[in-house]
């Protein structure tokens, strides 16, 4: 089984006239080109506990996989292509730079895992091209109704996952279907990572609101060439105009991927947490200014806070949400179990998207899958290239 760059271009032609309802079809046809008995495309739902597969015509296996206990899931877990022990299906991961798709099932008698890697590659590209403006991509992805607020809050997110040879970013946010105040950030920029996560008062549809217009100006603001301290006052300003009396928690910060300097600001936040050599350490704990929405910033700017990583440093931010989940005896989950949680998962070989998954995980069933507020996490890591 041999696939040709001529095989792989006319494959990305034809996509261009399709839906998303006929993408798992069309890989299914270019499988058969390239020597494979049957293919399926499968999508992590909004979760990541179960690979849904895509309609197809003569489709084979079950239509949704459990992400913790089957080939499957393995694959989509670890990153790495898995095969069965006859070595006839090959699960290959779905990956957009390094943001986590699904999987690609590949069968055949006589596999080749670089051709169902290239194949898979192909496959990932298109389904994120199809997905901003495929209903039936998007709902396959769900698997209960989602609230107004949370709809909006997902419009304005980013990939839960992004990268670079510099640095690397993954977040998690929980109630999936129902989250009403926390928003995640980050992207790169010229010079480095930018990272935000706010919290707005509340969990309803003023609550979502709010988080989505300060996201907004946070970007507006940043795209325009702003500092950290202008983010702020933009922010601050809106909410004390549009959204009376609906305060934010804040934390924004950019890391430079040159040299590691890591500056952020904190508006009544919990404080970052540092993870290096397998311990947490608060280096980074500093005094916290007051929340937005009082249109106080304007006038007395936040104090700027930097540090200097080392190669490998991980940095968690989080909403208190996470630290401040209870168990039903009244145990709150804390930072040194966040912390702990993470650096386990570390050890053990996960990567850093698998490494929250299981902290999500953990902490739903810390609250028996009763989350009394938002939850939300973000991971950076600092790994620049020699």
């Amino acid at each position: 089984m041999v696939a040709s760059n001529n095989f792989l271009a006319d494959l990305v032609a034809r996509s261009q006239l399709i839906s998303g309802r006929d993408l798992a079809g069309l890989v299914f046809d270019a499988g058969r080109v390239m020597g494979l008995t049957a293919t399926g495309v499968y999508v992590t739902d909004l979760q990541q506990t179960r690979l849904i597969a895509l309609p197809q015509p003569a489709r084979g296996g079950e239509p949704t996989l459990d992400i913790d206990s089957s080939l499957a899931g393995l694959a989509y877990r670890m990153e790495r292509t898995h095969l069965t022990q006859d070595g006839t299906t090959a699960w290959v991961p779905l990956v957009d730079g390094v943001e986590r798709l699904g999987v690609l099932k590949a069968c055949g008698p006589d596999l080749s895992v670089a051709d169902c890697e290239a194949l898979a590659g192909v496959t990932a590209l298109l389904l994120v091209s199809k997905s901003s403006h495929s209903d039936l991509l998007v709902e396959a992805e769900r698997r209960q109704p989602m609230t107004v607020q949370a709809e909006l809050l997902w419009a304005f997110l980013p990939p839960r996952t992004i990268g670079t040879a510099q640095a690397t970013s993954t977040a998690v946010l929980e109630p999936a279907y129902s989250a009403g105040g926390d928003v995640f950030d980050h992207s790169f920029t010229d010079s480095g990572l930018h990272l935000a996560l706010l919290d707005a008062m509340g969990h309803d549809l003023a609550s979502g609101g709010a988080s989505a217009a300060g996201l907004a100006a946070c970007r507006a603001t940043r795209r325009s060439g702003g500092s950290l301290t202008d983010i702020v006052i933009e922010i601050d300003r809106i909410l004390d105009k549009w959204f009376i009396d609906r305060l934010m928690t804040a934390i924004i910060a950019d890391l430079d991927v040159i040299d590691g300097t890591l500056t952020w600001v904190n508006c009544a936040h919990p404080p970052p947490l540092l993870v290096r050599d397998g311990q947490v350490l608060h280096i980074l704990r500093r005094e916290p200014d007051l929340p937005l929405g009082w249109n106080f910033h304007s006038h007395t700017p936040p104090t700027t806070h930097r540090a200097r990583l080392q190669p490998g440093d991980r940095i968690l931010l989080y909403s208190d949400g996470v630290t401040e989940a209870r168990s039903p005896e009244g145990d709150l989950f804390g930072e040194q179990r966040l912390a702990d949680t993470v650096i386990r998962a570390m050890a053990a070989g996960e990567p850093a998207p698998e490494a929250l998954r299981r902290l999500l995980q953990q902490l739903k069933r810390h609250q028996e899958h009763k989350l009394a507020d938002d939850a939300t996490i973000v991971m950076a890591e600092w790994h620049p290239t020699p």
